[in-house]
């Protein structure tokens, strides 16, 4: 073997080394703030209210969609939106979700609890043939989001939590 031959194969090899060294270290830092990252799901939609579509208050506060805690850390949710595919969102303020917890955020209007938040709207905003309802971070970043009806398994690259198991309702609206 001439000796560029086995210079070549020694850079080689020390290359080798060099990248799996590398790419070893970036792999534990990442599992690491995996776990540090902030975990919210979109946990249920009740997307068609139950009884009359009529507006009342009553009947819009019965649509609702519950996002959940995973974690065992509380988490600031300020600045938060959650949005429907034509545009309506709802901005949160001021709000912190408790480890393991579950809120509800309801499309009508009432008074804001720790499990209970209200959109303050007059009208639905989750359609009940199809829609998507889209979780997103205080800087606008992707979170979560739960989709039903046509789309719901032809959009290729968004994320679907779960197929089935999270959505109530009928097909009115």
């Amino acid at each position: 073997m001439s000796a560029s031959v086995s210079a070549r194969c020694l850079a080689a090899a020390a290359l080798a080394a060099a990248v799996v060294g590398t790419v070893a270290l970036p792999a534990s830092a990442a599992d690491h703030s995996r776990q540090d990252r902030p975990r919210v799901e979109i946990s249920a939609v009740q997307y068609d209210a139950p009884g009359r579509d009529d507006r009342s208050n009553r009947s819009l506060n019965k649509e609702w969609v519950e996002l959940t805690n995973t974690t065992r850390h509380e988490i600031n949710l300020h600045g938060w939106t959650l949005s429907d595919e034509s545009g309506d969102t709802y901005t949160f303020r001021h709000y912190r979700l408790a480890p393991r917890a579950t809120v509800r955020i309801h499309t009508g209007e009432g008074r804001d609890t720790r499990a209970d938040l209200f959109q303050d709207r007059r009208r639905e905003v989750w359609d009940n043939h199809a829609d998507t309802a889209t979780l997103r971070n205080d800087r606008d970043r992707f979170v979560d989001e739960e989709s039903w009806g046509r789309d719901r398994h032809h959009d290729g690259d968004r994320h679907h939590h779960g197929e089935d198991r999270h959505h109530h309702g009928g097909d009115r609206h």
